[in-house]
């Protein structure tokens, strides 16, 4: 049954795009975040849906949409760099056959965050991409978040649609963006015009923030109660009585706390001190053999060149009286995209995923005080949207740290979006009576 409802809602997803050719645009965004071939029994599963739908998105934009209105920006010419930088080092990989399995997935999502932003030449497209990503995001996070509050989870065991760590699907992944996209999903409450704020727009919206705060609970991945800590931190900006604020969300920690399954809590608790849990334990010995691995190997060792480490592991005693154990490791994965990047991309690489991520941040801080204080109204959904989107990408960068995730397609995405809704503000500066061109977005775009 379930493959018919998929099936059924794909075709006609993809028939609605021979009508309105950006369709194809959003509906690869949903296959490529979802992935319902993977979720299919029979047939989805042995079609290259998702290649048809990219190549049908590509051909549509070529050959019938208005490209007056594209704008070719430095953010894509970055993203260009690391796709020919990851290109050259994939071909001199430690590993190449492995290599290649990871390559075949990221150079598209590499392709697609350069093309994306070329097709987002309206206010309405924007925000449809926008909700594209949040609704496709949410049919994930909503199955987790039912599955926590019914006394499901645990870590690597509570079960997102699918069952296996593919995408979006691994905890720790999920759990971050989760998080970072609850900034976006307030955004949509207020301003979206799709489904026009109303109760039950608000309603879905805060259920759906709700079940991406379950998301960490049920996952019980640390880097989500980070993520949260942070997206906390991030909404003092945005408040206007903090100190009610500070005091509420101290309350309501309290008050949850002794409604947390144990599990939770014993697990969260090895944060104090990463020497007397293994897992973490680990994750610093390889971070330490990485930048070792770097500093012989400047240009990186291609991806999966974390399978050569070797790593000795020395774990503190722990307060349930197990005493200090010290073992060896092999083949363990980076946990954080910068050592992700470092260790398969070298220093270069590493300095344009840094210069790519935080040319975003600072291309929204300057849409943001630019149109924070405008009083057009046509203009009032500008300055929120940049707010959410640069507070989803911190949110994302802080993740980041302990989940590799560096070519994660959703995020790549989320900064095709940044990119275009610079380049579609300073587009309508410079064409019509807004205002003055905009010097900031044109050099960050």
């Amino acid at each position: 049954m379930r493959d018919l409802v998929l099936i059924a809602f794909l075709l006609a997803f993809i028939a609605t795009g021979f009508r309105k050719p950006f369709l194809f645009v959003l509906c690869f965004c949903y296959i490529d975040i979802v992935a319902p071939q993977k979720l299919s029994y029979y047939l989805l599963n042995s079609i290259p849906v998702s290649l048809i739908v990219f190549l049908l998105a590509i051909v549509g934009w070529l050959a019938f949409d208005d490209k007056r209105d594209s704008r070719f920006s430095a953010r894509q010419m970055l993203l260009v760099l690391l796709l020919g930088y990851c290109g050259l080092t994939t071909m001199s990989a430690d590993f190449p056959v492995e290599a290649q399995e990871k390559w075949a997935w990221v150079w598209k999502a590499l392709v697609w965050a350069i093309f994306l932003p070329l097709t987002l030449r309206t206010k309405l497209r924007i925000e449809a991409l926008a909700l594209v990503l949040l609704l496709s995001a949410a049919s994930i996070a909503i199955a987790g978040g039912i599955k926590t509050a019914a006394g499901g989870g645990g870590y690597g065991s509570l079960q997102l649609l699918l069952d296996e760590n593919y995408g979006l699907y691994e905890g720790s992944t999920m759990s971050t963006v989760a998080i970072a996209i609850i900034p976006l999903i307030l955004w949509y409450r207020r301003h979206g015009t799709v489904f026009p704020p109303d109760w039950r727009v608000s309603l879905f919206c805060y259920a759906l923030v709700f079940a991406c705060l379950l998301l960490p609970v049920g996952t019980q991945a640390r880097t989500g109660l980070v993520c949260i800590a942070v997206l906390s931190v991030l909404s003092l900006r945005a408040v206007r009585h903090r100190m009610l604020y500070i005091g509420g969300a101290a309350l309501l920690a309290l008050v949850a706390v002794p409604f947390l399954p144990e599990s939770y809590t014993s697990r969260m608790e090895t944060i104090r001190d990463h020497r007397a849990d293994q897992s973490a334990s680990t994750r610093v010995a390889v971070w330490a053999w990485t930048w070792d691995y770097a500093k012989d190997n400047p240009f990186g060792g291609g991806f999966e060149a974390y399978r050569q480490n070797e790593v000795r592991v020395e774990k503190a005693a722990t307060d349930q009286g197990d005493g200090p154990t010290t073992y060896e490791e092999k083949s363990r994965a980076y946990h954080s995209s910068y050592f992700e990047m470092l260790g398969e991309q070298g220093y270069p690489g590493l300095a344009l995923f840094l210069a790519l991520h935080l040319s975003g941040l600072i291309g929204m801080e300057r849409l943001r005080r630019r149109y924070a204080k405008t009083r057009r109204a046509e203009e009032g959904w500008i300055a929120p949207l940049a707010t959410a989107l640069q507070h989803g990408h911190v949110i994302y960068l802080v993740g980041s740290l302990f989940v590799g995730i560096a070519f994660q397609p959703f995020i790549y995405m989320m900064i095709a979006l940044q990119i275009g809704l610079a380049t579609y503000v300073r587009r309508r500066e410079q064409q019509t009576s807004w205002r003055t061109p905009m010097r900031p977005a044109r050099a960050l775009a």
